[in-house]
């Protein structure tokens, strides 16, 4: 089943495409989306989910807490000293 799907496009570009009345606009337009579909679902499928994953473990390995040190505190000493 199909449905219908409208759009804006500028007159002067519409004066155009009536002068190329041998192309079939509706299947120009039906391609051009379905390769930007193809090509975004692609980029997405192409996300490493492990890499990801094991990028998170990393960063919350480096972020654990140290005995004795407190950013507040680190911070605070920061900006006082400028």
């Amino acid at each position: 089943m199909s449905v219908i799907v409208s759009f804006r496009i500028d007159k002067e570009l519409k004066k155009r495409m009536d002068r190329l009345k041998h192309i079939n606009w509706s299947e120009v337009v039906r391609q051009a989306i379905h390769e930007v579909v193809v090509r975004e679902e692609a980029k997405i499928r192409g996300k490493d989910l492990t890499k990801i994953k094991r990028a998170v473990l990393k960063s919350e390995e480096l972020s654990r807490r140290i005995e004795g040190w407190s950013s507040v505190e680190e911070i605070r000493k920061w900006r006082e000293g400028r």
